[in-house]
């Protein structure tokens, strides 16, 4: 008489990294290139514009935590059918 056995995983085991809301990659990436734009054109009206891709990076992150590294993982994988 084997009993299937339950067993508590901590949620932090499972869960994606996530810094600010969106994956470390994405914050780290958006936020280098933004700091990079705005101190090389000394154009402080490109703050909103990476506000809004991070604002929309945290709601696509909200919707699905795993978006960004399965678009990654698609765009390196070659297409083996032409459908």
């Amino acid at each position: 008489m084997n009993q299937a056995q339950q067993v508590k995983v901590f949620h932090a085991l499972i869960a994606p990294i996530l810094l600010a809301g969106v994956p470390r990659k994405f914050a780290i990436i958006n936020s280098t290139l933004c700091a990079a734009l705005i101190f090389a054109m000394q154009n402080f009206y490109l703050l909103p514009i990476f506000l809004f891709i991070h604002l929309v990076g945290m709601i696509f992150t909200k919707r699905d935590p795993d978006f960004f590294s399965i678009i990654l993982r698609s765009l390196r994988q070659k297409t083996y059918y032409d459908v």
